[in-house]
């Protein structure tokens, strides 16, 4: 059972959510957020509080609950500050460029590579470092994850995209006699 959906999950000032017809919504500052219910699980809005309850107890809703509760968690929090991911970009000749809804790379293959940015996302390049930001967690994390399995960053020389946070271990490559 998941010790952190039993606890109710707080309401921040100037959110409301709503619960109807399977879905659960959550309005705030920074817009609209909305996803749909599993039919097993319960969800209260309260006093500022939101609680989530499974219907019967088996071990597929014990893994749901918390689940649930984690993504209403990420709603709630998303409304109020949207959710950041940054990206850095590292080789010789390696280019990103945002031109409207597209985004452009050079990544040394022989053809340049253009992506779809999702809507309801921002995406900024601030001095080499490419910033995703948006209020679903979801969305942003998926679209970081995208952008990076273009070019994967490689343990010899470190070419490619990487998470500004994540660190690369270097090989050694080959000897010389």
């Amino acid at each position: 059972m998941s010790r952190i959906a039993k606890k109710p999950i707080v309401v921040p000032q100037g959110v409301t959510v709503t619960v109807a017809g399977g879905n659960v919504s959550v309005k705030g500052p920074q817009g609209e957020l909305s996803r749909p219910l599993h039919p097993d699980m319960a969800v209260a809005v309260a006093e500022g509080a939101v609680s989530v309850t499974p219907h019967v107890e088996t071990k597929r809703t014990k893994a749901l609950w918390g689940t649930t509760a984690a993504h209403i968690k990420n709603m709630l929090e998303g409304v109020v500050k949207p959710y950041e991911k940054r990206l850095l970009i590292e080789g010789v000749g390696y280019r990103w460029e945002v031109a409207g809804t597209k985004m452009n790379l050079s990544l040394g293959f022989s053809h340049p590579v253009s992506v779809e940015i999702p809507k309801g996302l921002k995406v900024t390049i601030e001095k080499g470092v490419l910033v995703i930001a948006g209020i679903d967690k979801d969305v942003v994390g998926q679209f970081a994850a995208n952008i990076r399995a273009l070019k994967k960053p490689e343990p010899y020389k470190g070419k490619g995209i990487r998470y500004s946070d994540e660190v690369i271990r270097r090989k050694q490559g080959k000897k010389t006699a």
